[in-house]
C-alpha cells in the first residue's frame, strides 16, 4: 500500500498485516485453528475500533 495520512487505509493496512500473519502461521502449522481465529477476531475488533473513532 501507499503511504498515506488517512487514518482508515492505515487501520487497513495493520488489519490485512495481522490477517495475513495470521493465516500465514496456520497454514505453516505454527498455530492451530482456535488460534488463529481469536487472532483474526482481535484484528477485526482493531479495525472495528480505528474506523468507529473516527
Amino acid at each position: 500500500m501507499a503511504d498515506t495520512d488517512d487514518p482508515t487505509d492505515e487501520a487497513l493496512a495493520t488489519f490485512f498485516s495481522a490477517a495475513e500473519d495470521a493465516l500465514d502461521e496456520y497454514e505453516r502449522g505454527y498455530t492451530d485453528a482456535d488460534a488463529t481465529l481469536r487472532r483474526l477476531e482481535r484484528a477485526i475488533s482493531d479495525l472495528r475500533s480505528a474506523t468507529e473513532s473516527e
